[in-house]
């Protein structure tokens, strides 16, 4: 199966030669990187985390989130999942060596990362971390591998991998916990130094995940022909909408919290992100508006969605009544009778 990886139309071919220059490019910053140091990225002791450990938890989430998909198609017997849940898998996959990519150049030197595996300590969150980060990538290397193949051979999974899926949706769980805790176990930060950190980062996964994974299936629909089914991709906004709800309900959370309580330390956190500091980092501000206002969007849509999917089960409904009165009416006509209204 792997003969077809380099096989398909010229198109698909420009399409490989972009991504490799993008990787080139790159590569070739990470060895600037490597020779100056990580001080060629601005961080420091103050500001010890960037983006690489941004992207990291990012990842993190859209890896997390596949499980949207598998649950409902083995746990709830959902079966128009079932035709996308292979899309699910490897985008897990890729998901989660993006994750330790992110890590391996953030630690400046890659040998360092050696550390966790010959002197491990079980008493680190970022141990467990790295733990529960390749339990899930090998689930899903061989859970997406075998399903695959079947899919293939237009057979059945066997019946052993039901037992490794049942165990991904819970480690699916487990990986961006863990990630919640290297966040919120930090006693200096306090705009992350919150119990419902974890539970956070498992929302904003479960609308984020599902949601890339979803502008992938259109842009394979497009490009390929393939058909996600309608009925999946319904289901799958859906998802999105609900988890975006409890994710802008967590958040609203933290800002009741820090306010109403007035804790300095966490009002300051808030007030940067959305206001500024003395008129510094003013960027920061017009993205954190940007990202309120799409979340106030993609509620509307999803209401406006909602709305329009109950026009028109009225209108279809209706209009079946009014089909059936129809003939009712035709059928006592024709035995000469006359219905109550009906007038010559």
């Amino acid at each position: 199966m792997l003969e077809l990886i380099l096989k398909g139309r010229p198109r698909f071919y420009l399409w490989l030669c972009f991504l490799g220059a993008i990787f080139g490019l790159g590569f070739i910053v990470y060895i600037f990187q490597a020779n100056i140091g990580l001080a060629i990225t601005g961080m420091s002791r103050d500001v010890s985390w960037g983006l690489y450990i941004a992207q990291f938890t990012y990842f993190v989430g859209v890896a997390a989130g596949a499980v949207m998909l598998v649950l409902p198609a083995y746990f709830h017997h959902y079966e128009k999942f079932k035709r996308i849940i292979i899309f699910g898998e490897f985008m897990a996959v890729g998901a989660v060596i993006m994750c330790m990519l992110f890590i391996v150049v953030d630690l400046g030197q890659p040998q360092r990362a050696l550390n966790v595996l010959l002197h491990p300590t079980p008493n680190s969150v970022m141990f467990w971390d790295m733990t529960v980060l390749f339990g899930y990538l090998l689930l899903n290397i061989i859970i997406g591998w075998v399903t695959l193949e079947a899919a293939r051979n237009d057979v059945k999974p066997p019946k052993w991998i039901k037992v490794l899926i049942y165990i991904s949706i819970i480690w699916a769980f487990s990986i961006h916990t863990v990630t919640g805790f290297l966040y919120a176990g930090i006693p200096g930060r306090h705009y992350w130094l919150t119990a419902i950190m974890a539970a956070r980062f498992l929302a904003s996964a479960f609308c984020s995940g599902p949601a890339i994974l979803l502008l992938l299936l259109m842009a394979v629909r497009r490009v390929t022909g393939f058909e996600p089914g309608r009925e999946a991709m319904k289901t799958l906004s859906t998802i999105i909408t609900y988890a975006m709800c409890v994710n802008v309900f967590f958040y609203l959370l933290e800002i009741f919290t820090a306010f109403y309580s007035g804790i300095p330390g966490h009002q300051h956190s808030i007030l940067y992100l959305f206001t500024g500091h003395d008129g510094h980092m003013a960027w920061i501000n017009s993205w954190m508006w940007t990202a309120v206002v799409f979340a106030v969007l993609s509620l509307a849509q999803g209401q406006a969605d909602r709305r329009l999917a109950q026009s028109s089960w009225s209108a279809v409904t209706g209009y079946y009544q009014a089909d059936c009165q129809a003939q009712e009416i035709l059928s006592r006509l024709r035995a000469g009778e006359r219905p109550q209204g009906v007038t010559e």
